[in-house]
């Protein structure tokens, strides 16, 4: 019989590695198709499936290869994948390890420039509702740019023509390659805390996609849509456009632009002051003759050459009123002082002294009359309360006693006959000065006839 080594599954399946390993044929590979089941980790690897109408190919970039993406994969994008094709141990299947991305049939950043717009849109970022005015007369200008661009010179040269009055604030900023969105970012949160800023201008001058493309990174748009300062979009030229100009509250064709509509033209805002001052002198003058002939009008009116003609009825009336105030204040005074002495009759009729001595004298009457009948009432009661003592004393069974009788009790009851004891029953005997405890040694009744 034939013996046979078995292999453990690990072994086997690190024999297959090693020759993935050394095909060259599967190292840096180029391979293309529609991604799918696109899962983005929280470590930052994305794991994805790559096919085509025949087979599936399991793949995964991992975290240091995926943050030089710009664009976000989904399912369903045709894409360019370059990588190594190896065996995961742990599975025993083998995987496309990518090392870049890119779309197929559409450029890179154009694809990430429109996945980030749709995005910010959705958010309400570019929404009409949350742009904030640029103010007619800004006392302080932030411009956010590099200090040696043409973009600076334009924009400082355009603010001292058309407001020399405005103070310029520059906050140098990288305007170009990967140090340039947090650098502009930071520029505008410094803007914003600074708190003395009127408006912002931020931007630079023109040049290729990737060379603006730090104005269509999320975090530069994110600190534009935050910002409590209006801001002034002013990125390349006028056929340029990026992220920030839909997020920004205005946007403008060139930097050149943006300072022109930061601020307003001091020959425009000379011609209307002058406008405005002559308008306000005809205004004035106008008035002036307006007023001066209402005066004449006024002056030669009726009202005032004869004044008098307005208040002479008015006179006559007072007068009329006066004397009728005074024929009615004394019918009312008299008839007042009739009501006065009739009551004051009545009040001396109905006198409380008189009514006092009368009942005064009705009570003393009372008071004897009921006197009187108390004290007979109370002798009649008196007389009554004797002749009831002297009942009870001649029916006081005591008094009886002292004749020679006595009392005798049973049991606390009275014993009226010899048939209410028996022989050894205890009885007491009540006498005047006291009582005497007996027992019955013997009873006999009375005969009749005896």
């Amino acid at each position: 019989m034939t013996s046979h080594t078995y292999l453990t599954v690990k072994a086997l399946t690190k024999y297959i590695k090693r020759k993935f390993d050394a095909d060259t044929h599967l190292r840096d590979v180029y391979v293309k198709g529609e991604l799918s089941n696109v899962k983005v980790h929280s470590s930052g690897h994305i794991y994805f499936t790559l096919k085509d109408d025949a087979a599936r190919l399991t793949s995964v970039m991992f975290a240091m290869n995926a943050r030089t993406l710009k664009f976000t994969p989904e399912s369903g994008m045709n894409v360019l994948v370059r990588g190594d094709i190896n065996v995961f141990e742990a599975s025993g299947q083998y995987q496309l390890y990518a090392s870049s991305i890119q779309p197929d049939g559409i450029g890179e950043l154009f694809l990430a420039f429109e996945q980030l717009k749709k995005k910010l849109e959705q958010e309400g970022l570019f929404h009409p509702s949350r742009k904030k005015s640029i103010p007619t007369f800004p006392k302080k200008i932030g411009v956010i740019t590099s200090k040696t661009g043409a973009a600076i010179r334009d924009v400082l040269t355009t603010l001292e023509r058309r407001y020399p009055i405005s103070e310029v604030v520059v906050f140098p900023s990288i305007v170009q390659g990967p140090q340039a969105a947090p650098s502009i970012t930071k520029s505008i949160e410094q803007a914003n805390r600074l708190g003395t800023i009127d408006v912002l201008i931020v931007g630079r001058g023109g040049g290729s996609i990737e060379d603006l493309w730090a104005f269509n990174e999320e975090q530069v748009a994110r600190a534009i849509a935050n910002s409590h300062i209006p801001i002034i979009s002013a990125v390349g030229h006028e056929t340029d456009t990026t992220i920030a100009d839909f997020v920004a509250d205005l946007r403008a064709p060139t930097p050149t632009a943006a300072a022109e509509m930061a601020v307003p033209s001091k020959e425009n805002l000379l011609k209307n002051i002058l406008a405005y001052q002559s308008a306000c002198l005809n205004f004035v003058s106008k008035k002036l003759v307006d007023e001066k002939n209402r005066h004449k009008r006024a002056i030669e009116s009726p009202v005032l050459s004869t004044p008098e003609k307005l208040y002479r009825p008015f006179i006559e009336r007072y007068i009329r009123a006066e004397q009728q105030l005074q024929r009615e204040t004394n019918r009312i005074y008299r008839e007042k002082e009739r009501n006065f002495s009739q009551i004051q009759n009545r009040i001396f009729q109905l006198s409380p002294k008189k009514l006092i001595d009368q009942h005064d004298k009705s009570l003393q009457t009372i008071t004897k009359q009921l006197n009187h009948v108390a004290l007979s009432t109370f002798e009649k009661h008196r007389q009554h309360f004797i002749g009831s003592i002297r009942t009870l004393e001649a029916l006081n069974p005591l008094k009886i006693m002292d004749r020679g009788y006595s009392i005798t009790y049973k049991e606390g009851k009275l014993v009226k006959t010899v048939e209410n004891v028996q022989k050894g029953d205890t009885i007491y005997v009540t006498l005047p000065d006291g009582r005497i405890e007996a027992t019955v040694q013997q009873t006999v009744v009375k005969e009749k006839g005896d």
